[in-house]
């Protein structure tokens, strides 16, 4: 088999025009941003984009996102056939993407692929919910190319990292390895050429819905040996998604992170904001604006605060609350407990008595 696995650009959506649908918040829920056809939408801050990369299929698909690091297949009728190119390859990713480029991380600083060996120089983490309908895989899309910054389509190597799939699929070209141990994970390798690119895949022999610290140097290194790429050429692009063959709703990437520098994660840390929006006789409406000002996701946080009187909470939205006299507790919902460094989430609620604020809210 044989195809152009990406299409050769992706235009950026913007949210005018009704390019992009924003849904308005329902109760608790936060703002979600639809993504049709080949679409694209910045999130978390600009640090990672959500790209709808339907390259291979005019089939209705869309994704969503609630501008957090991660996106929701949310319909799809793509129905290609599984020996062929799949449809679409909706992701995340930071880097450069044919020129459409993320804030920071390797966007900044592209990572020459001599200085990928075993230290975890870059390491990436990717949780996703598989439905285990339609033919599908689940796979970063790691670009290397021959000079630090490109505006068009790598010229270097594909690496793919297939974490699972689902119906009778495979990766492009042929296998040309099994059983292989790299970085303490087992892999098949596969290869094929694209003409003035190759694309090598390693493809986890036990499936699984997610990877933590995955450090991309041992397996850079191990294309290196295998002369699929070399050590002069630069990772400018680390991708995380699904190539779709058939159908696919319900896929969702819950969290991604790449990490850079090759040294553990700074622990996360969060502060928090209170303010009085509006106010009224006897009552008032209250908000906390909880910001990553790590260098590494929140994942969870909780905010406790003492008010100054006898106020009482009366309704609270994006979080849940505890209130024991004076003093309250909230901890995030689902939906909004990943914050990337430098995001923001809000705390809305409403309350009876006066409208005094508490001295302090701390958040951790």
């Amino acid at each position: 088999m044989a195809w152009n696995r990406r299409a050769a650009g992706l235009a950026t959506a913007v949210l005018v025009s009704g390019a992009l649908v924003a849904l308005a918040p329902s109760g608790a829920q936060a703002a979600t941003t639809q993504l049709c056809q080949m679409q694209s939408a910045p999130v978390a801050g600009g640090v990672y984009n959500v790209q709808n990369n339907e390259w291979g299929s005019g089939a209705s698909e869309c994704i969503t996102t609630t501008g957090s690091a991660g996106f929701t297949i949310a319909n799809s009728a793509i129905n290609n056939a599984t020996n062929g190119a799949p449809g679409g390859y909706p992701s995340i990713y930071q880097g450069c993407h044919w020129g459409t480029c993320t804030s920071g991380g390797l966007t900044a600083t592209p990572v020459p692929v001599s200085s990928l060996t075993g230290g975890g120089k870059v390491t990436t983490s990717w949780s996703t919910s598989q439905p285990g309908t339609g033919a599908y895989d689940v796979a970063y899309d790691i670009w290397f190319n021959q000079t630090p910054t490109t505006t068009g389509q790598p010229n270097g190597t594909e690496l793919m990292v297939w974490l699972n799939h689902n119906g009778p699929v495979q990766p492009f070209g042929s296998q040309v390895a099994s059983n292989v141990s790299i970085g303490g994970r087992s892999y098949n390798v596969w290869e094929g050429s694209q003409g003035s690119f190759d694309t090598v895949s390693y493809t986890m022999t036990t499936g699984t819905t997610s990877v933590s610290g995955l450090d991309l140097g041992p397996l850079a290194q191990d294309a290196v040996s295998r002369g699929y790429t070399k050590s002069s050429w630069y990772l400018i692009d680390v991708e995380a998604g699904f190539e779709l063959w058939q159908g696919g709703g319900g896929l969702a990437t819950n969290s991604f992170g790449v990490n850079i520098n090759g040294s553990a994660p700074a622990p996360a840390s969060c502060s928090a904001a209170y303010s009085i929006p509006s106010s009224w006789s006897g009552g008032f409406q209250g908000q906390v604006t909880i910001t990553d000002t790590g260098n590494s996701p929140v994942n969870g946080w909780t905010l406790t605060w003492t008010f100054p009187g006898s106020q009482q909470i009366t309704s609270l939205w994006n979080g849940t609350f505890t209130q024991s006299g004076a003093n309250v507790t909230v901890t995030n919902t689902p939906y909004d407990g990943t914050i990337q460094p430098g995001a923001s989430v809000s705390v809305g609620f409403n309350a009876n008595g006066s409208s005094g604020s508490p001295s302090s809210v701390t958040c951790k």
